[in-house]
């Protein structure tokens, strides 16, 4: 079996899982996020801990209990504590901006990159150059990410552009005459 399957999922306060033959239901303080229960993952609910097997002996459902319990861990942390990706612009005049659910990117093009957010993630700029992205559903929340950062990933001779805030960017040696 799966080591990670194996793993139980201690469930906090405050947090409601609800099974049913369908789906799984995570409700918490900020938010609920379901997912489709697998055929080849049976889940149970045992006071406050929620613990994933196989189905079968086959080897994909017990790579499927794997992958369902890490999903149903990011989707009980998502509801109790949230998840956040922090970017930096680097580039002089770069400038974000955060206007309700849109973010505006001003970063060297002719005209403003305007992102929309979809439901569920808020955005923050605590700085021009800072962009927080926050959600509950942690896919989500990267793949935003992911998008905003590719309007302008950072080049490799000056390391101007998008990049994560814990990311770092190898420079490449200019051309020599």
């Amino acid at each position: 079996m799966s080591r990670v399957g194996k793993m139980p999922i201690a469930v906090p306060q405050g947090v409601d899982v609800q099974i049913s033959a369908e789906q799984i239901t995570i409700k918490g303080a900020l938010g609920t996020l379901s997912r489709p229960q697998h055929r080849l993952v049976a889940v149970q609910n045992d006071a406050g801990v929620l613990k994933v097997s196989p189905a079968d002996n086959s080897t994909e459902a017990d790579a499927m209990s794997g992958t369902i319990r890490a999903l149903l861990n990011n989707m009980v942390n998502g509801v109790s504590k949230g998840f956040e990706k922090k970017l930096t612009l680097v580039g002089v005049g770069f400038r974000a901006q955060a206007q309700g659910q849109k973010l505006n990117l001003q970063i060297g093009f002719s005209h403003p990159v305007v992102k929309d957010m979809p439901d569920g993630i808020k955005v923050e700029t605590p700085s021009q150059t800072e962009v927080l992205i926050k959600g509950v559903d942690r896919q989500v929340v990267g793949q935003i990410a992911a998008e905003v950062r590719a309007f302008r990933p950072p080049e490799p001779y000056k390391g101007k552009g998008i990049r994560y805030a814990d990311e770092r960017v190898v420079l490449k040696e200019t051309k020599k005459k």
